[in-house]
């Protein structure tokens, strides 16, 4: 039995190896690389959402994170690059980062969007360093009615967010964990 535990240990680490040492080396990407993805995003974000320009429209900022990579075999992480948006203006590039174990095969590509809808939200977010999802601040993951729909008039929560991927916004999905912390580019 412990001989059949190290033996998995081993392949998972050995696959976990291999994973890092054989994917393709990608370059970090430029300011404006990043910028150019998001609004990418939120346009992908508008057209899936009827009302998501008027909820946007009503936020003090927008973190938009075009792509976060969820990978894992046993041990699992993920990570992605984004962008603040003040008032539809670039105020600076983030990163989002967690760590999680226990039994997970694969990966994922999603993206994730988290609007601040009061200054007071968005300060405390910009005052920390490294924001924790769920020790710095709450989350509030937004499920989407029927046709896209959300009624924006019944959002009462200081920071919500949107989890999507190509085929349409992912249900029961958390960032709790996660660390948000400024990057320069």
């Amino acid at each position: 039995m412990m001989m059949r535990a190290i033996r998995q240990s081993a392949i998972a680490i050995l696959a976990l190896i291999a994973v890092f040492c054989l994917a393709p080396r990608a370059e970090a990407a430029s300011g404006g690389e990043i910028d150019a993805r998001a609004r990418a995003t939120m346009e992908d974000f508008f057209n899936q959402i009827w009302s998501g320009r008027e909820l946007a429209n009503k936020a003090a900022a927008i973190l938009i994170f075009p792509t976060v990579v969820k990978a894992g075999i046993g041990i699992g992480g993920e990570y992605g690059e984004g962008v603040l948006h003040v008032r539809g203006r670039t105020a600076g590039f983030y990163n989002i980062i967690s760590a999680s174990v226990g039994f997970q095969l694969g990966a994922q590509a999603r993206s994730v969007i988290i609007m601040f809808m009061t200054d007071g939200a968005l300060a405390n977010f910009q005052r920390t360093d490294g924001w924790k999802v769920g020790v710095d601040g709450s989350i509030t993951v937004i499920a989407i009615g029927a046709g896209g729909q959300i009624d924006t008039n019944s959002i009462r929560s200081p920071v919500i967010g949107f989890i999507f991927d190509q085929k349409g916004l992912m249900y029961n999905l958390t960032l709790e964990g996660s660390k948000i912390s400024r990057i320069n580019r």
